[in-house]
C-alpha cells in the first residue's frame, strides 16, 4: 500500500479526494435517475451505483440506491472480471448480466459494468444496477416454480463494444419483454450513467494528478475496515440467536440466524432456516449477504463509509438448500419478500448485545403490486386496454429505542413510494385513497411507524389483475422491550373479497383493489407513552380514541385533547389489572 497520504496534510487531501469520489458516484446515480425509462428507476430510486479499483474491490458507491443491489454488487463485479479479466478489456466495451445468483438476486435486476481507461490503462472499473419494469416470461410475480419460467435469462455478455450497442442482445430483450422501449431505454441508461461516471473520475484524477487511483483505494479501504473494525470491538465478545417467522407462500418461513462476535470479526449464519420454497421467494446467497450485513451496518459503524473495507468485516453464510442460499434452479423473482427481512432478524440479534441498539420490527418487505389490464387478466371478460404498472408502497418502521418509527417509509429498501400521479399516467388506474392507516403503529412508549390504506380501480371499469408479493399479513412485526406488534397487512377489494398475499388474482370489473400495507412494532410500554403524545396521535390520525383508551390509558377527544385526570385514572386500573 503507498504511504501517499501518510503526512496530516496528505491526510486531508486524501479525505478530500474520498468526498469528491462520492459525489462522483452520486453523480453517476443521478446519471441513471434522470435518464431511466421505467418508474422503478425513475421515480422509486430502485438503483445503485459504485466505483471499484481494477481488482474488483468497491471504494465507493452512492448515497442514492438500495443495500440490495449495492452490497450485491459488491460481490458481482467479482464474476464479471473473472468473465472478462482487467487487462483483456478494451475502451468503449461494456459488460451486462441478469444472472440472480451473479448479479443481484432476481432476473428483474441488470447489471452493467464499464471499464475506465486513462490513456490506454485501465484505472477503474464503474458498476450499476436497475430493477427493469419487464423480462418476460411469468412478469414480476412470486408464482413461477423455477428461474427458467421468471423470464429472459442473460448471462455475462458485452453490451458495447467499440462504444456500439450489442444489437443483436438488444434485439432479443425487444422481442422478449412486454414493455421493450422501457427495458431497452434503462439499457442505455444504464451504460451512460458510468460512462459519466467515468468522466468525472478522469476529471478528478487530472486535477489531482494521479496516474492511478490504487494508491487513494487502497487507503480507503485500509481506513474503513479499521474503523469498522473499531466499532465491532467496542461490542462484547459472544453468540446471539435470533429467529423470525414470517408468511412464506405455501407455509410459513422460519429464518434463523446466529450472529457472532469475536475481537473485530462479526459472524452470520442461517443455519436452521427453513428449505427453499416450491415458489419464487427463494433468495440467492448474494441477495442473503447484502441485506443481512446492512442490517449490522444500521447500528454497528454507520457512520463508516460502505465499501469492500467496511463490508469486508462481516462474514455471512448459509447452508445451501435453505431458503437463503436458494441454487438454482430455484424461483428466486419475489426473493425481496424474505431477504427484505433479514434487517430485522439482525436487528433482533442486536438487541441482545445492548437494547439502545436496535429498533423494534418494521414491515420491512416493500409492498410492491403489479397491476396488469387487458387480454389474459380474466378469463370471463377481456375488455380494456394492455398494461403493466409496478406501485411501489411502503409500510411503519419499527420503533425505536429513544423515537417513534417512521411513518410508510421504505427500509431497508430505500426505495421511495411512486405518486398517484405517475400512476395514473402509465395506466388506465385511478388511486381513489392513499392515507395512514389508524392503528396501523404498534402501541409503545414509542410507537411504531403507520401503513397506508390504498385504494385502486380500473378508470374503465374493466377487470384488472394484480400479482402479489406481500408479507406481513399473518405475522405482523412484533414489538420491543414490551412494545405491542404492529398491524398486519390485508389484501382485498371493496366488495369483499380477501384476495391471497403472494399470487396472481384477478379484481373484477367495478371493484377496488384495498391495500392496508403493515405498521412496525412500538418500543416500550404504552402505558408509559406521554399522554401529551397520545393525545397528537389521535389529533394526527394515527391513533383513533378507542386505541389511546384501551392500548395506551390515555382518555382523549378526537381533537387531541386529554383529560388528565381520567387518564391518571384509567392507567391506575391498568396497572392493578
Amino acid at each position: 500500500m503507498s504511504d501517499t497520504f501518510s503526512s496530516s496534510l496528505n491526510k486531508i487531501q486524501m479525505q478530500i479526494m474520498w468526498d469528491r469520489l462520492i459525489a462522483v458516484v452520486e453523480e453517476q446515480a443521478q446519471t441513471l435517475i434522470r435518464t431511466a425509462f421505467s418508474s422503478s428507476t425513475r421515480e422509486a430510486g430502485d438503483v445503485s451505483a459504485g466505483v471499484y479499483n481494477t481488482r474488483g474491490q468497491m471504494l465507493a458507491q452512492a448515497v442514492t440506491g438500495t443495500p440490495g443491489h449495492v452490497n450485491a454488487m459488491a460481490e458481482s463485479v467479482g464474476h464479471f472480471l473473472d468473465k472478462f479479466p482487467i487487462e483483456t478489456m478494451k475502451p468503449g466495451e461494456s459488460y451486462m448480466t441478469n444472472d440472480p445468483w451473479k448479479g443481484t438476486g432476481h432476473l428483474h435486476d441488470f447489471t452493467v459494468v464499464t471499464p475506465v481507461f486513462r490513456g490506454t490503462e485501465p484505472v477503474a472499473l464503474f458498476a450499476c444496477t436497475t430493477h427493469v419494469v419487464d423480462v418476460g416470461g411469468l412478469g414480476f410475480t412470486a408464482d413461477g416454480r423455477q428461474v427458467f419460467e421468471e423470464g429472459l435469462y442473460i448471462p455475462l455478455m458485452r453490451l458495447a463494444s467499440d462504444g456500439q450497442m450489442n444489437a443483436d442482445l438488444l434485439e432479443m430483450v425487444n422481442a422478449n419483454v412486454r414493455e421493450p422501449a422501457q427495458v431497452v431505454g434503462d439499457l442505455y441508461s444504464l451504460v451512460a450513467c458510468n460512462e459519466d461516471g467515468g468522466r468525472r473520475l478522469i476529471d478528478m484524477m487530472a486535477e489531482y494528478q494521479l496516474e492511478t487511483i490504487d494508491g487513494l483505494g487502497d487507503k480507503i479501504i485500509e481506513t474503513s475496515r479499521t474503523a469498522m473494525q473499531d466499532a465491532v470491538r467496542a461490542l462484547p465478545d459472544g453468540v446471539y440467536t435470533n429467529s423470525m417467522t414470517t408468511d412464506g407462500y405455501e407455509s410459513p418461513i422460519t429464518i434463523m440466524a446466529t450472529l457472532t462476535i469475536k475481537g473485530d470479526q462479526v459472524g452470520v449464519d442461517f443455519a436452521g432456516t427453513s428449505g427453499v420454497s416450491s415458489f419464487g421467494i427463494n433468495v440467492p446467497l448474494c441477495y442473503t449477504k447484502a441485506y443481512a450485513s446492512f442490517g449490522i451496518r444500521v447500528v454497528v459503524g454507520n457512520r463508516v463509509p460502505n465499501n469492500s473495507g467496511s463490508l469486508g468485516v462481516i462474514t455471512v453464510t448459509a447452508p445451501e438448500g435453505t431458503i437463503t442460499n436458494a441454487q438454482p434452479p430455484c424461483a428466486v423473482c419475489a426473493r425481496h419478500v424474505i431477504g427484505q427481512m433479514l434487517p430485522d432478524v439482525m436487528l433482533g440479534c442486536l438487541h441482545q448485545v445492548d437494547p439502545t441498539l436496535a429498533p423494534a420490527e418494521g414491515a420491512s418487505s416493500v409492498w410492491a403490486p403489479v397491476l396488469m389490464g387487458g387480454h389474459g387478466t380474466s378469463a370471463s371478460d377481456k375488455r380494456g386496454e394492455n398494461f403493466t404498472v409496478t406501485m411501489f408502497n411502503t409500510g411503519g418502521t419499527g420503533a425505536r429505542p429513544m423515537l417513534d418509527g417512521l411513518n410508510t417509509t421504505g427500509f431497508p429498501t430505500g426505495i421511495r413510494s411512486v405518486p398517484v400521479e405517475i400512476s395514473e399516467a402509465l395506466a388506465p388506474i385511478v388511486v381513489w385513497r392513499k392515507v395512514y392507516l389508524e392503528n396501523s403503529g404498534g402501541a409503545g412508549k414509542y410507537r411504531g411507524g403507520a401503513g397506508q390504506h390504498i385504494e385502486v380501480a380500473h378508470r374503465e371499469e374493466a377487470p384488472f389483475a394484480i400479482s402479489a408479493m406481500f408479507d406481513r399479513v399473518d405475522h405482523p412485526a412484533r414489538g420491543q422491550a414490551g412494545g405491542a406488534s404492529g398491524h398486519r397487512g390485508r389484501v382485498f377489494t371493496v366488495n369483499g373479497e380477501t384476495l391471497r398475499s403472494k399470487g396472481k388474482q384477478t379484481v373484477e370489473a367495478g371493484d377496488r383493489l384495498v391495500l392496508h400495507t403493515p405498521g412496525g412494532g412500538g418500543y416500550g410500554q404504552a402505558q408509559t407513552r406521554a399522554p401529551e403524545a397520545v393525545g397528537e396521535d389521535v389529533r394526527l390520525g394515527f391513533v383513533s380514541v378507542e386505541e389511546a383508551r384501551d392500548a395506551y390509558g390515555v382518555i382523549s377527544d378526537k381533537l387531541g385533547n386529554v383529560d388528565v385526570q381520567a387518564t391518571e385514572a384509567a392507567r391506575a386500573k391498568m396497572e392493578r389489572t
